[in-house]
């Protein structure tokens, strides 16, 4: 099969579509050829050298993918050849085929495509468990999503929304805003030209957010904490804006306010397994009942990975850019 390397750590060049060997499929896994991936920004630092997989996991980038089944590994059962999925992956999306935890594999919602369905797994999954199984979002509540454009601001957009949850979003662009409000966001700010507290703040009678879903880390963890209501949750899932931050706890008790940080690549196969199970009972009907949607910015075939990276380290989308396997 043929599959995207990283020979050396580097820039979108250091991407390059080369022939390796097949995997094969282990114990309670399956073997699905791919028919597309979508890019995430852990492909981004993976390629640079700073993400490296788990122990054990595929060396290729590639965090979701849907495809076919084509080889089922001893002990799954509840799978056949030939049934169409989606997955999460701790690696290994970018190529023709992939071994995958059966755990980890969700049937293509209805009313989807095989191909928008490599958007939803590495997404959905982690609104769903930092939003709702880890801070509780609830009805009536606001959410603040900062990236609201992007693939996990456009999901967590609609997730919020559809349980009728008040949402607000930072953007950098005037349009990407736009297409923020169009998925159902209530509060735009742009953060080129507006102090998120500020705004949050006045839209909210003073009370600020009891949810924030934050992909910058240091950068913005002290305006966060000032951001969320009494009783507020930040849940923390990406280090865009740095690593160390310098934290007011006083501020935090002031607000009997909650803190989680967590990432997915690395959680135990049973950890991803029950995420995944709770994303199948819960979001997957909202998807059949076209009440949340991916968002697709573009489709880039696979060898060509390189420019699917450009374009997602500029920040030139909005959604998910897919990489579609040649065929």
């Amino acid at each position: 099969m043929h599959a995207i390397t990283i020979p050396e750590p580097g820039g979108p060049e250091a991407l390059v579509w080369d022939e390796v060997p097949d995997p094969v499929p282990g114990e309670g896994e399956v073997l699905v050829e791919v028919v597309a991936g979508a890019v995430n920004r852990a492909d981004l630092l993976q390629r640079r050298g700073f993400y490296d997989p788990p122990p054990g996991a595929s060396p290729y980038p590639g965090l979701e993918c849907s495809g076919r089944i084509v080889a089922l590994g001893p002990g799954v059962g509840g799978w056949a050849v030939g049934d169409e999925v989606c997955a999460l992956l701790s690696g290994g999306g970018y190529a023709e085929k992939v071994a995958v935890p059966a755990g980890q594999l969700l049937p293509v919602p209805a009313g989807l495509d095989l191909k928008q369905a490599a958007a939803l797994p590495e997404v959905v999954c982690t609104v769903w468990s930092n939003v709702f199984m880890i801070a509780h979002l609830r009805p009536g509540e606001t959410l603040l999503v900062h990236g609201g454009s992007s693939g996990i601001g456009t999901m967590a957009i609609q997730l919020a929304r559809a349980v009728g949850a008040k949402v607000a979003v930072t953007a950098g662009t005037k349009e990407k805003l736009e297409r923020c409000a169009e998925l159902g966001a209530d509060i735009l700010i742009n953060y080129r030209e507006q102090d998120f507290v500020a705004e949050l703040k006045q839209a909210t009678d003073g009370a600020g957010a009891d949810v924030i879903l934050d992909n910058m880390g240091a950068k913005y963890l002290d305006r966060n904490v000032r951001a969320l209501a009494v009783n507020g949750r930040l849940a923390i899932i990406g280090m865009q804006g740095g690593v160390k931050g310098e934290l007011n706890i006083g501020a935090l008790l002031d607000k009997r306010a909650a803190i989680s940080a967590t990432s997915l690549r690395a959680r135990p196969l049973e950890e991803k397994a029950a995420i995944v199970a709770a994303v199948r009972e819960h979001v997957w009907p909202l998807v059949a009942d076209g009440h949340v949607r991916p968002v697709v910015d573009r489709e880039i075939p696979m060898p060509d990975a390189a420019a699917a990276h450009r374009v997602v380290e500029d920040s030139g989308h909005v959604g998910k850019v897919l990489l579609v396997t040649p065929r």
